[in-house]
C-alpha cells in the first residue's frame, strides 16, 4: 500500500495542532464513539431528537461534535471533528475575514451512522478520511444473526467494491477506529485505488504549467498540424497551408494537431525532431466490410481520433525506449475495469466500465482518473472523444476530437485533473458536463519534466 500523506490546507480546514493522528494523518473518534454508543447510536429516534448537539474531545485533544439530522426516510448521527473556515464579513465599514467554527459531516475524520426512521434499524456506517468527501468507505448490515457487515468503497459515485463480506459484526463499526477498518479490510478492499503518495506528481504539474504558459499563443484551426519539418500542414492531405492562411506569430492547431504538439514537446528534446504525420493515421480498428461500421467507414472516418491517439502514444513510447513499437505492441490502451456499479438517480446500477473500441462513458471518467492517478503517478492520458456527428444525416457516432488529461493530487490530498482540448484548458467537471453523453478512449503516456513544446 502506498504511503498516504495528508497535509490539510490551513486556509480551509485546521485541526488541533496537538492531535496525535492515526497512520493516515486523520483525526479519529473511536474512543468518543465508545462512550456515546448506547445513547446516540442505539436509542430511539424520539429520544435522540431530544438531545442537543454535544461537543466532546478525544484523548489527543481533537474536538468533535455529535449531532443528529433527519430527512424524509432516514436520520443521521454524525461524529464530526472541529474545523475552521474563513468567512468574508461585509458591513458598512467594508469587509474583513473572520474564522468560523464548523463540524463538517463529510470532513476528514468524520463518521456517520444512517438509520431508518420507521424501524430505527441501522442502514449503513460511513468513514470519511480524504480531502475529497466523494471518496469514502462504508459498511452495511447483512443477515439476521450477528448481522455481518458488508463493505463498500465509493469513488465519486462509482463502487470500486460493493457488498464485500468482512466477517465482522456490523456493530463492530460503531466503535472501530480507522486503523481497525483498514486492518479488517486490507485484503478485501482496493485501498491502492484511493491512497497515494502526494509527492509523486511533479512531472504532471510541470507539464501543466508549461502548457498554461503556451496556451495564449494557440489558435484553433480545423485540420491543422505541424509536420516533422515544422511546417503547418493539413492533417487530411499533408499539404501545406498557403501563406495567406497562416497567422503570423500564432501556433495554429486543430484538435488532433494540438495533442500531437504536446507529444512533440516530449519527443523533440529526446529525438531532436517532431513526429511524422503519416504513421499517426494508421488504422488501428478492424471492422467487417459488410457490417454497419464497415459500410460507414468506407464513407466516414469513424475512428480518426482513436487511431490518432493510439499511434501518438505508441510513437512517444518508441522515442522513450529507442525501439519502434506499433500500436498493437505498445500497450498504451487504458482498458482498466475498476468499477462494478454506479450510484444513479434511480438507485444503484451495474455498469460495464470499459467498452472495446469505444472506451469509457464520460460519467465514469472522474472516478477512473482518480484511480489512475493513485495507481499510476507521473502519467497523463491522450483521449479520443466518441460523440454524435450531426454534420451528416442521419447522424453517426464517430471519434473526431482529442484531448489530454493530466490527473494529480495536490499536496493537501485533494484530487485535481487539468484537461487540455482545442488549445485551451478546462476543468474535468466542465469537460464531463460538456461531453456527458459521449465516450472517451484513453491512451497512457509517461509524463516528463523535460517538456518543451515549440
Amino acid at each position: 500500500m502506498k504511503k498516504f500523506i495528508g497535509i490539510l490546507a490551513a486556509t480551509f480546514l485546521t485541526f488541533s495542532l496537538f492531535a496525535d493522528y492515526n497512520r493516515l494523518g486523520v483525526p479519529d473518534s473511536a474512543e468518543i464513539r465508545s462512550e456515546i454508543k448506547e445513547k446516540w447510536f442505539m436509542d430511539s429516534l424520539n429520544s435522540i431528537r431530544s438531545y442537543s448537539p454535544e461537543k466532546r474531545t478525544n484523548n489527543n485533544g481533537v474536538n468533535y461534535q455529535v449531532r443528529m439530522e433527519e430527512n424524509d426516510t432516514t436520520f443521521n448521527v454524525f461524529v464530526a471533528p472541529f474545523a475552521e473556515i474563513n468567512v468574508t464579513v461585509v458591513s458598512d465599514k467594508g469587509s474583513h475575514i473572520e474564522k468560523q467554527e464548523v463540524y463538517p459531516g463529510d470532513g476528514m475524520g468524520s463518521w456517520l451512522l444512517v438509520r431508518d426512521k420507521k424501524t430505527g434499524k441501522p442502514l449503513r456506517i460511513r468513514y470519511y478520511f480524504l480531502k475529497n468527501s466523494e471518496v469514502f468507505v462504508q459498511f452495511t448490515p447483512s443477515g439476521n444473526i450477528n448481522k455481518i457487515a458488508l463493505a463498500d468503497m465509493v469513488i465519486f459515485g462509482n463502487y470500486a467494491a460493493r457488498g464485500v463480506p468482512t466477517g465482522v459484526p456490523f456493530e463492530k463499526f460503531y466503535t472501530a477506529s480507522l486503523d481497525d477498518v483498514m486492518k479488517i479490510t486490507e485484503d478485501k478492499l482496493p485501498w491502492n485505488y484511493i491512497l497515494a503518495d502526494y509527492n509523486g506528481y511533479h512531472a504532471n504539474k510541470q507539464m501543466i504549467a508549461v502548457l498554461r504558459e503556451k496556451l495564449p499563443n494557440i489558435v484553433n484551426v480545423q485540420d491543422a498540424m505541424y509536420d516533422e519539418e515544422g511546417k503547418l500542414v493539413h492533417i487530411s492531405t499533408g499539404k501545406p497551408f498557403s501563406s495567406s492562411q497562416i497567422i503570423e506569430g500564432k501556433t495554429m492547431l486543430s484538435s488532433a494537431g494540438f495533442v500531437k504538439w504536446i507529444a512533440d514537446g516530449i519527443v523533440v528534446p529526446i529525438a531532436g525532431g517532431m513526429l511524422r504525420r503519416a504513421p499517426l493515421l494508421t488504422e488501428t480498428v478492424e471492422v467487417k466490410d459488410t457490417g454497419l461500421q464497415g459500410v460507414l467507414s468506407q464513407k466516414y472516418a469513424l475512428f480518426f481520433s482513436l487511431n490518432w491517439i493510439r499511434n501518438l502514444a505508441s510513437a512517444v513510447i518508441s522515442v522513450y525506449t529507442g525501439s519502434t513499437y506499433l500500436f498493437n505492441q505498445s500497450g498504451v490502451d487504458v482498458t482498466f475495469n475498476p468499477f462494478a456499479s454506479s450510484i444513479t438517480d434511480k438507485g444503484v446500477s451495474n455498469i460495464v466500465t470499459f467498452v472495446e473500441n469505444s472506451g469509457y462513458s464520460v460519467p465514469v471518467l472522474k472516478s477512473l482518473l482518480y484511480v489512475l492517478a493513485s495507481t499510476a503517478p507521473e502519467t497523463f492520458y491522450f483521449g479520443a472523444i466518441r460523440g454524435s456527428d450531426r454534420s451528416v444525416s442521419p447522424e453517426i457516432m464517430a471519434f473526431n476530437d482529442c484531448a489530454a488529461f493530466f490527473p494529480y493530487f495536490e499536496n493537501d490530498g485533494g484530487f485535481a485533473c487539468s484537461v487540455f482540448i482545442n488549445g485551451r484548458e478546462m476543468s474535468l467537471d466542465d469537460f464531463c458536463m460538456m461531453y456527458s453523453e459521449d465516450f472517451v478512449y484513453l491512451t497512457r503516456v509517461k509524463s516528463t519534466d523535460r517538456f518543451f513544446p515549440e
